[in-house]
């Protein structure tokens, strides 16, 4: 096993109360997400990074997006989730941190949720989905949030949810893992970026799972096509790479033998840093990833900024 510290940025804690929300909101899990909530308690988790390693981890709450409509039940949804994670984290301080989940699209909602949970329970930011309910990161309307993200230096985990609209009798709208995941991060990011958000708002810190998806690949042709369409008026003139260069990238997933390299061909090796995705992926499945991620020599030049320096420098400490 590699001794390097390692910090986790994408696991996620699938309380009871997470359940009880999706419940009370009428969320059909397998209908959102195709895929099932997966079996967690802190001390799983905790013997989970035990075995792989894992100092610190940042968590998030999981998918499906705590919103259905109805504002009131969803800010109701969000505060007990979130008051129910702080707890787990202030009685496991050394090994767990968290990002709050919060109602969007009620930016309103969402404000007054950041706030609390940042100054109050000690969140170092939050969680937001690549699109809330069908509007998605980048519309203007939320611009009141992100001045107050800004504000606040925050830490913002984007976590991809499924397209309000996908294709039916395809294999890419059934699960959302295997291609809806990836598009609608994708899809995300570029609208964050022709709304020129991150340079707009230069102090939030953003976290992109699963090697930026299709970013590696879109960055060039939306560079180009941004362009075409800015000398027509078409839209305005975008710096897509001062707007990509301010985004962090966990390697959630399967980072090997494509994935990393590709993300390494557009983002600095400072920006990489490690997620796991536990316990989405089931913890042999990390350990095995893990391991391989370990020996493989092609990395022994990135792997101590992957797990630890890049993540130390984004949270602003060393220790925890």
């Amino acid at each position: 096993m590699n001794n390097t510290r390692v910090i986790d940025f994408h696991a996620h804690p699938v309380t009871d109360g997470f359940r009880r929300a999706m419940e009370e909101l009428e969320i059909d899990v397998i209908a959102d997400d195709g895929f099932p909530l997966p079996a967690w308690s802190a001390e799983a988790h905790l013997d989970f990074m035990k075995k792989a390693g894992i100092d610190h981890t940042v968590l998030s709450a999981p998918t499906p997006h705590i919103y259905n409509g109805d504002p009131q039940k969803a800010q109701a949804a969000a505060r007990a989730v979130n008051n129910e994670i702080a707890a787990i984290c202030k009685e496991h301080p050394e090994s767990f941190s968290f990002t709050a989940a919060v109602p969007l699209p009620d930016v309103q909602g969402a404000i007054a949720e950041t706030v609390y949970a940042m100054d109050e329970l000690g969140a170092l930011g939050i969680k937001v989905p690549t699109n809330a309910y069908g509007v998605y990161l980048g519309h203007p309307s939320f611009d009141p949030l992100m001045e107050v993200l800004n504000e606040k230096k925050a830490l913002v985990i984007i976590h991809p949810c499924r397209a309000k609209e996908r294709p039916a009798d395809c294999i890419t709208g059934t699960v959302a893992a295997i291609y809806e995941y990836p598009a609608d991060t994708t899809r995300a990011v570029l609208n964050m970026m022709s709304r020129q958000i991150m340079t707009r708002f230069p102090d939030i810190r953003w976290i992109v799972p699963h090697c930026g998806s299709f970013l590696p690949y879109m960055l060039q042709r939306f560079t180009g096509v941004s362009g075409i369409l800015a000398s027509l008026n078409m839209m305005e003139t975008i710096d897509a790479k001062a707007e990509f260069e301010k985004l962090y990238f966990d390697i959630a997933g399967d980072p090997e033998p494509v994935g990393l390299n590709m993300l390494r061909m557009t983002a600095d090796d400072t920006k990489i840093v490690f997620g796991s995705d536990f316990p989405h992926s089931p913890a042999p499945v990390i350990l095995k990833k893990k391991e391989h991620f370990d020996a493989n020599e092609a990395y022994d030049g990135i792997r101590e900024m992957i797990y630890s320096e890049n993540g130390e420098r984004l949270l602003g400490r060393s220790k925890f």
